[in-house]
């Protein structure tokens, strides 16, 4: 079972944006209305549509061109010797050109842009992957804040109830001043701490309504994540087949092969037919006649054809600079995809780890959340019978809370690291994540349609935008939504290799 099933099931995936639920959504509907209306991703396929029409301007200069001209002229003044010139004249004339041979450097423009093309749909590829990363990310972030709010309300509850037991027992002498005085500044202290929880969950919806483009409601915990591999190496070897920021550097790297075979092509003779032909009027204002009779025609047509080649001899070292200077961005293009490869190497190890620790760190905490919890109805236990003070009991409850939120954080952590190694193995697009409900973006369709097009009056339709704007949505505060902050802890990945 591969990653692409794993959010399978619920809505389908519309190519327009839609109506969303305000309240009540999976991470999958978050993917696909980020898929739809990121301005990041839609903007990313613009601009890979803007490379695709490389590929028509390289092949231009291969392609037969005709010019017209035409030009009125008023003499306005004539040599008083020359007793044929016109008052006026009309000149038409309409050029032909057809290449023959351009050295190859038509050729090897239009490999170099197709190759281009390739590298800017890896790079598309890649913004996706990160968009999506990025989603993940915020969805998580919001799940996570909004149990860290609940745990530090929660926390500030059980302080309120603490401090009136303790102003109870110190109304009746059984405490003293200091002890209330601790219980009140831990008070103070819990909730100046929900009040930060609260700015942060804030924060954490605002990312996801800038990423995502709609208003966070309740948020279901996400799916498991299912294809995550065994082992740094497996990973490491699904990522240099699949990572789209290496495919792209790999095609760049190409391309800027091509671009030494065009530089070289400017020291290569040039081959093309040509036709001309030429229209003259004058109005009847050309002079020369003879008893009355003209003797020269008023109007006339031309017409020529032929053959033109071009042989540079020598261009003051131009040619040979250009090629060096593609030779040297080859060089560049070389090491730029050694260093992407290394980048990628580290990520994705990076990644395996960060997400085998934080599933480490998950076990861990949770031991600590539960023996925190003993530990504290042993302190209060004791506290009763006077083996305790209440700094122990306050001291307890302090380290049970710092325990929850580490495991909610190492819960959000794990996902998040999960779903990062994925995307740097090349595993976190559309496609892998069983968005297609409904049609997908194809990159491949815009190229078919534009690369063999011909015509200088076809032009596309003015842009418009297709991201949603966000300014609409309401201010977000702290308040949860529901038991949200409960879902984060039942939220888990698979274990290496799971299914």
């Amino acid at each position: 079972m591969g990653p692409r099933v794993w959010l399978l099931a619920g809505a389908a995936l519309v190519a327009t944006p839609a109506a969303s639920p305000a309240w009540g959504e999976d991470l999958r509907s978050a993917l696909i209305a980020a898929y739809n209306t990121n301005p990041t991703l839609q903007a990313a396929r613009a601009n890979q549509r803007a490379t695709d029409e490389d590929v028509a301007i390289q092949k231009a200069p291969g392609r037969p061109s005709i010019t017209g001209q035409a030009t009125h002229t008023e003499f306005v003044r004539q040599s008083g010797n020359n007793f044929t010139a016109p008052d006026r004249n009309l000149n038409a004339q309409l050029s032909l050109s057809v290449p023959i041979y351009s050295g190859g450097s038509v050729r090897n423009g239009v490999k170099a842009a197709e190759t281009r093309v390739e590298a800017g749909q890896a790079d598309l590829r890649g913004t996706e992957s990160s968009v999506f990363s990025q989603v993940v990310g915020a969805y998580m972030d919001v799940i996570l804040n909004e149990a860290v709010v609940g745990l530090n309300r929660n926390n500030v509850q059980v302080l309120e109830v603490n401090l009136q037991a303790t102003s109870d027992r110190f109304e009746i002498g059984d405490l003293t001043r200091t002890d209330v005085a601790q219980s009140q500044s831990r008070l103070a202290l819990a909730r100046g701490d929900a009040r930060t929880a609260e700015a942060n969950l804030v924060e954490a919806r605002e990312r996801y309504i800038r990423l995502v483009g709609l208003t966070p409601g309740l948020l279901d915990a996400p799916p498991p994540l299912p294809g995550l591999p065994a082992s740094p190496d497996e990973a490491v070897t699904v990522a240099i087949d699949n990572n789209p920021n290496l495919v792209a550097a790999h095609e760049r790297r190409k391309a800027a092969g091509y671009d030494v075979k065009v530089a070289g092509s400017g020291r290569l003779p040039t081959l093309s037919a040509f036709g001309q032909g030429a229209y003259n009027d004058y109005y009847g204002t050309l002079g020369g006649s003879l008893g009355g009779v003209q003797t020269f025609a008023q109007n006339e047509t031309t017409a020529q054809v032929g053959l033109r080649a071009s042989i540079p001899i020598f261009q003051g070292g131009r040619p040979a600079a250009q090629r060096r200077q593609a030779q040297a961005r080859e060089g560049a293009a070389m090491e730029q995809e050694i260093e992407v490869e290394r980048g990628v190497i580290a990520q994705v190890r990076s990644a395996y780890s960060s997400w085998q620790a934080s599933n480490e760190i998950i076990a861990s905490t949770q031991s600590a959340v539960d023996a925190a919890g003993l530990s504290l109805e042993g302190v209060r236990a004791e506290n009763s019978v006077g083996n305790r003070t209440i700094i122990d009991i306050l001291d307890a409850e302090q380290e049970l809370l710092r325990a929850r939120v580490q495991l909610v954080t190492a819960r959000r952590n794990a996902y998040v690291a999960g779903f990062s190694l994925l995307a740097a193995m090349g595993q976190a697009e559309a496609q892998d994540l069983g968005l297609e409900g409904g049609p997908l973006y194809d990159p491949e369709t815009n190229y078919k349609r534009v690369r063999g097009k011909w015509f200088d009056w076809d032009d596309d339709r003015a842009p418009k935008p297709q991201s949603t704007r966000t300014v609409d949505t309401p201010p977000q505060d702290g308040e949860i939504r529901g038991s949200e902050a409960t879902t984060i802890q039942s939220t888990n990945t698979s274990a290496p290799g799971g299914q």
